[in-house]
C-alpha cells in the first residue's frame, strides 16, 4: 500500500458558505472546532444551503484568531463575526434537516448584513458546544453527536477519488464541490470506502457511512452556477440504493477529554 498522508485540513465555520483551509485544527466530538457551529436560517428558523440559495457559495469566509471574517466576493462589503460567542438573550429552537437543535441569534445586526447579501429574510445563529445534537445512532452508534453538519462529524475523501471522477468529466470540478474536513493523497481511487478504524496522526475515526450527495455538488462555488455535473456521471458509476455516493463520513473515537490536534502532513494508518 502507497503511504496515506493527510494532504488539506478544511472547515467550514457557516453552513454552506465558503470553506477555509487551515494547518491545524482541534477535534472535538462534535466535528473540528469551528466547523459548521453557525448557520444560516430563514423566518421559521428552517435552515439554509446552497440548494435551495446557490449565492451563498460568493460568501466567502476566513478565520482570525477572535472572529470569523465573511467578504460578499460580489460587493466586497466585509463582517466580521467574533469567533468566541458567548450565550446572549434567549435560546431559540432552530430545524436542520429533521433535527430541532437550540441556537442563539448572533445579532440583529449580523442577520441584516446577511439579508441584504442573499436578498431574503434571514438570521444567523450560533450553536453553542454544550447543544446537543445526536448523530444518527443506526451508523453513528449511540452518544455521538454532531455540529450543524448535514449528518456526521468529519467527511474524507481521496485525492485519487476525485482524479478517477474528472477523468470521466468533459471539464474537471474542484473538491471544493464536496465540502470534505480530510482530504488524502495515497492510495486506489475510493479506497476510503473500504476504512473502517484509523488513526490521522494521533487521533483515532471510525468510518460509519458513505456521503449521499445531493445538487449542491453541481454549484459553482465561483459563479454559484448550477450546472449538471458532476452528479450526472457520479450516478453512472457510485450510485448505490438510490444514493450517489462520494466521500465517507467519520466519527472519532478519541475521548472527548484527549484535546487531540490534527494537521497537515499528519501519516494517516489503518486499524
Amino acid at each position: 500500500m502507497h503511504d496515506l498522508t493527510l494532504t488539506e485540513l478544511w472547515i467550514y465555520p457557516v453552513k454552506s458558505l465558503g470553506g477555509v483551509r487551515v494547518p491545524s485544527a482541534r477535534v472535538n466530538p462534535k466535528g473540528l472546532e469551528h466547523d459548521r457551529r453557525w448557520m444560516l436560517v430563514d423566518e421559521k428558523g428552517q435552515f439554509l444551503t446552497q440548494r435551495a440559495v446557490p449565492t451563498m457559495a460568493l460568501l466567502n469566509v476566513a478565520t482570525e484568531p477572535d472572529k470569523l471574517i465573511v467578504t460578499d466576493s460580489r460587493s466586497l462589503a466585509v463582517i466580521h463575526i467574533p469567533l468566541h460567542q458567548t450565550p446572549t438573550g434567549c435560546e431559540e429552537e432552530v430545524v436542520v434537516w429533521n433535527d430541532r437543535v437550540l441556537a442563539h441569534e448572533v445579532s440583529p445586526e449580523t442577520s441584516a448584513w446577511f439579508s441584504e447579501r442573499l436578498e431574503k429574510p434571514c438570521r444567523l445563529v450560533w450553536f453553542p458546544e454544550q447543544n446537543i445534537r445526536t448523530a444518527d445512532p443506526t451508523y453513528a452508534g449511540d452518544g455521538q453527536n454532531v455540529s450543524l453538519a448535514d449528518g456526521f462529524p468529519f467527511l474524507i475523501i481521496g485525492e485519487e477519488s476525485l482524479n478517477d471522477l474528472n477523468r470521466r468529466l468533459a471539464e474537471p470540478v474542484p473538491m471544493n464541490r464536496f465540502r470534505p474536513n480530510f482530504i488524502f493523497q495515497g492510495g486506489a481511487p475510493f479506497a476510503e470506502d473500504q476504512w473502517h478504524e484509523f488513526t490521522i496522526g494521533v487521533s483515532r475515526f471510525r468510518s460509519v457511512k458513505p456521503c449521499g450527495r445531493c445538487v449542491m455538488t453541481t454549484v459553482d462555488q465561483r459563479t454559484a452556477l448550477r450546472g449538471d455535473e458532476p452528479l450526472r456521471t457520479l450516478s453512472t458509476y457510485r450510485k448505490q440504493n438510490g444514493s450517489v455516493l462520494f466521500g465517507q463520513n467519520l466519527v472519532t473515537v478519541s475521548s472527548p477529554g484527549d484535546k487531540l490536534i490534527i494537521k497537515e502532513g499528519d501519516v494517516i494508518t489503518l486499524h
